[in-house]
């Protein structure tokens, strides 16, 4: 059957013509999907014959927790959510003074391999749909009861791998008759699938793109990012460079902090040369450990801020929320997944 809550109203709206349903229809099922029905019953002001129909010709799940923790130190929430097909995903809630932002995945597990990140250790199982990435926005603010405001594709997954679900679930996040977030208020995250940031820039949306750097060398960056032997960062950061002129949207890059990797001087040095004129930011993200990697958090953070400052680069710190609740992404999946295992279930 066809995923209901993937549909646009329009799309909606042909499909309920063909039921010889009356437009407004349409915009009221449209509502309650984003209100977070949970099922066609739900849906009190439709004729009692219009839902049966709706049951019988498409599909409309709802994931459930699996698991939840709540930080003591910030109050940051992170879901592990269990999908119709009994897959797993994460989405972390963070609070921030500007509001609330979630973190969703985009695909459940992830296959970019990076050396520092726990989501890629299963591999990749799957795209999300559309629905299923809405879903974790909708389900997230009802549980916890607090209006979200932004969002961030940072979660598990490479957006970009899954490219045509991820369009539909920004088109759809953005609907004034759904959630109405607006695409300032959305970032997505990349570990720099050029001839997909090309393709995404062909769009001219205003959201953030968050590019996965890490290292301003090929050879740090291979060995960090197996995405970078076929691509290279010359070729990468040419391709940004042609997003900004397109979009006029300034990239954001991300740039985790590994004990004796990639946060010497002469690395700091070089990734201001690198980015010198463009405008562009640069957030240092203190690592997370994750246990099966010989990674470390770096212990100059501030000392690689200074220096880049020193040259002119827009340098932030990111705020390391959800500490003690596994936030980074991946972890808790891993560990649920590694418990079901113990136990003689399937791995999720």
């Amino acid at each position: 059957m066809r995923d209901i809550k993937s549909m646009t109203p329009e799309e909606l709206g042909d499909a309920l013509r063909a039921l010889g349903q009356p437009p407004f229809r349409a915009r009221q099922v449209f509502a309650w999907l984003h209100r977070g029905a949970a099922s066609f019953e739900e849906m009190s002001d439709l004729p009692k014959d219009l839902r049966g129909e709706l049951g019988r010709s498409f599909a409309l799940s709802r994931p459930t927790v699996a698991r939840k923790q709540v930080s003591r130190e910030d109050g940051t929430v992170k879901y592990l959510w269990r999908l119709a097909d009994g897959n797993c995903v994460e989405t972390v809630l963070m609070g921030y003074r500007h509001g609330n932002t979630v973190c969703v995945s985009s695909q459940v597990g992830c296959l970019m391999g990076c050396a520092f990140c726990a989501s890629t250790l299963g591999g990749k199982v799957r795209d999300l749909t559309a629905g299923e990435i809405l879903d974790q926005v909708i389900f997230t603010q009802l549980d916890s009861g607090r209006p979200i405001s932004n969002i961030v594709m940072m979660g598990i997954g490479e957006p970009l791998d899954n490219f045509d679900n991820v369009l539909r679930f920004l088109e759809l996040v953005n609907r004034p008759e759904g959630l109405n977030i607006g695409m300032r208020h959305i970032s997505l995250s990349t570990c720099g699938l050029v001839k997909k940031i090309d393709k995404l820039a062909e769009y001219g949306l205003q959201l953030t793109l968050s590019v996965s750097l890490h290292a301003p060398d090929d050879e740090t960056r291979n060995a960090l990012m197996p995405v970078n032997r076929s691509v290279g960062v010359d070729k990468l950061l040419e391709t940004c460079r042609r997003y900004f002129e397109k979009t006029g949207r300034r990239i954001s890059f991300e740039y985790a902090m590994i004990d004796g990797v990639n946060d010497s001087d002469a690395q700091a040095d070089l990734l201001a040369r690198r980015l010198a004129g463009t405008g562009s930011h640069v957030n240092l993200i203190p690592l997370n450990h994750v246990e099966e990697s010989p990674l470390k958090p770096s212990r100059r953070v501030r000392a690689f801020q200074r220096r880049l400052e020193e040259r002119g680069i827009n340098v932030t710190v990111r705020r390391r929320l959800g500490g003690d609740i596994d936030a980074s992404c991946g972890q808790l999946r891993r560990k649920a997944r590694e418990e079901m295992e113990g136990q003689g279930g399937k791995g999720q």
